[in-house]
């Protein structure tokens, strides 16, 4: 089952992830608490006896009024008020019980549904992240999952508390006398007439502010994470407008649910007026009649007050459970999100050799807004393959399905011969690694985090993996060597340190096929040299795909395949497309012009200038 899919367009035109409808939130949520039927029996059984713990003492209380007013015997009297302390004292208890299983109940189902978001999170590909902002992702992690969170800690229990009694509090005045059950019934149609006016009005405006709150969260974040750019180009106070627009649409949105929800509590105060009012006249006239005793009416009357507060918890809980509601829905949303992997391919066959060849490939991220046009390339073992030009050519994208990460509309891959799809993610991680130009380092031990790509890793290994890109030296300075802390609230490293480590996980992994996104773009021109022979290193030996940000890459590859518009306008040596004068040749002089220094060449090639 696929998630219904909300369009939602913020103001920089990203298109947030997948929101579930409700047919689907609560399909999924009906689900989890089947795996829990033992926990949720035991739970609906403890609440339902608190409940009639709860409106027991109200329904007593007839026989009480009865007994005085008829000067019945003492001890009937004593009964009765021992029978009142009981059921106050089973009460209390079983209602502190059954909201415990309650929170235990709903919190099980909360932590499966934070790692599954958080598990799908993580196999997103890259354009879908990239496309909907990190922002959207991170609310819907953090603050969908403690809204719900809260609501599950502190309204859930109230709210089944509160209904439990309601509707046992309804049956009590019916057995009390039928007519008094059906003067009680009498305000339900008010309730549910300023349950759906509220509902109708809400729902929107609920789903409305998480999109909102998702917003303003991708406006911060991308104005934290850039704050370097935006102070060079002098951008403040247009990010600062944006984060305030944003801002300011969240609040008010919030002011507005809280003045649709102030009046929803006044249409509930007069369902609570109309229902008293009728129960008591009710009870006027059927005691005149002589039908019903006084007993009987007072405690009907005293039965539907003490509903007053139940009714009006589980009603006035609805803002938090319809913002509850929307939380889950973005929750599962993400949950939801089909996997285009091969995820249920079954275990095939072995490549037989390290080629890669993609065949006739199409891709596009939007129907009608095709990326790749039918691009064939078959890449020899051990060959690197360079893919240059202009942003926006298609290279990251064909780098991305030659990796697994994407699946082609139309075309096939083949790895070894055999059919990419036909393999099993695990199959293709030991096949391909990719290593691209955004390079997180994780908090904790230096070789720890160079162990990422293979955790059995010896020391040693982790060093030699070290010392062929080049990293060791600098490794070997630091305080307390690859044991040092990295990443956040340990050692800061640069740009070129960070690549030098992901490369140095490249190493650590063995794949037989390589794919460098932009994997040295970050390093600047000083550390560019040093990273280009550090990645060159690293990819020796293995089928590799470089695409190439800078042309010094490009040049010492075997072969070089330039792309425009989603397809292959040329392809071969750095030297014969420079002969042929073409679309590499005007990349090339573009680039020459912009260089500030140059690479001394191998004997026979061109100098390449390192710009």
């Amino acid at each position: 089952m696929t998630a219904v899919t909300e369009t939602v367009a913020t103001p920089d035109r990203r298109t947030l992830l997948p929101v579930a409808g409700a047919r689907e939130s609560w399909s999924w949520l009906a689900g989890e608490l089947r795996h829990h039927r033992a926990l949720a029996a035991l739970t609906l059984f403890v609440g339902i006896v608190a409940a009639a713990a709860a409106v027991l003492p109200s329904y007593v209380f007839a026989a009480l009024v009865d007994g005085v007013r008829d000067r019945g015997p003492t001890s009937t009297i004593v009964m009765i008020s021992v029978v009142l302390v009981v059921a106050a004292v089973v009460g209390g208890v079983l209602s502190g019980v059954a909201a415990y299983l309650t929170s235990k109940l709903g919190e099980s189902v909360l932590a499966t549904m934070r790692e599954r978001v958080v598990a799908r999170a993580l196999t997103l590909p890259t354009p879908v992240l990239e496309k909907a902002g990190k922002g959207d992702l991170l609310s819907r992690i953090g603050d969908d999952v403690n809204t719900i969170g809260r609501a599950v800690t502190d309204v859930l229990p109230k709210v089944i508390s509160s209904l439990l009694i309601a509707v046992l509090g309804l049956v009590a005045m019916a057995g009390l006398d039928w007519r008094l059950g059906l003067a009680g019934l009498v305000a339900v149609p008010f309730y549910l007439v300023a349950l759906r006016w509220y509902l109708r009005r809400s729902a929107p405006l609920y789903a409305q502010e998480r999109k909102a709150v998702g917003a303003r969260s991708q406006a911060l974040m991308e104005s934290m994470i850039g704050a370097r750019t935006v102070h060079a180009y002098r951008l403040e106070r247009p990010h600062l407008a944006e984060i305030d627009a944003a801002a300011i649409r969240a609040r008010d949105l919030s002011i507005g649910i809280v003045t649709l929800f102030t009046r929803f509590v006044g249409r509930t105060n007069r369902a609570e007026f109309v229902g008293l009012s009728v129960v008591l006249v009710i009870g006027f006239v059927l005691v005149r009649a002589d039908v019903a005793t006084v007993g009987a009416a007072t405690a009907a009357a005293l039965l539907f007050h003490r509903l007053f507060d139940p009714v009006g918890t589980a009603l006035h809980s609805f803002d938090e459970v319809q913002s509850a509601g929307a939380c889950l829905a973005r929750l599962v949303g993400v949950v939801r999100i089909p996997d285009d992997t091969r995820a249920g391919a079954q275990p095939g066959g072995t490549p037989a050799d390290a080629s890669l060849e993609l065949v006739d490939i199409a891709f596009g991220y939007e129907p009608g807004a095709p990326v790749l046009h039918g691009v064939t390339l078959r890449i020899e073992p051990g060959e690197r393959l360079a893919l240059v030009g202009s942003t926006g050519a298609g290279k990251t994208t064909l780098a991305a399905i030659a990796a697994g990460q994407l699946v082609p509309d139309r075309g096939v891959v083949r790895l070894g011969g055999i059919d990419l799809a036909a393999l099993t993610p695990e199959q293709v991680r030991a096949q391909v690694a990719i290593v691209s130009q955004e390079v997180h380092v994780f908090a904790g031990p230096l070789a720890d985090d160079v162990r990422l790509a293979r955790p059995d890793a010896t020391d040693e290994e982790v060093r030699d993996a070290l010392a062929r890109v080049g990293a060791l030296e600098w490794v070997d300075a630091l305080p307390d060597g690859i044991a040092t802390e990295v990443g956040e609230g340990g050692r800061e490293l640069t740009a070129a340190q960070a690549q030098q480590l992901a490369l140095a996980r490249l190493v650590i992994c063995d794949p037989p096929v390589a794919i460098l996104d932009e994997a040295t773009a970050e390093a600047g021109s000083l550390g560019a040299r040093g990273l280009e022979q550090a990645a060159a290193a690293a990819t020796a030996g293995r089928t590799t795909i470089v695409v190439a940000h800078r042309l010094t890459q490009a040049a010492t590859a075997d072969r070089i395949v330039v792309m425009e518009d989603g397809r292959v306008v040329e392809s071969g040596t750095h030297c014969d497309l420079l002969a042929h004068d073409g679309r590499y040749a005007q990349l090339w002089t573009a680039w020459r012009s912009q260089a500030v220094d140059v690479v001394p060449a191998a004997p026979g090639t061109a100098h390449v200038p390192d710009a």
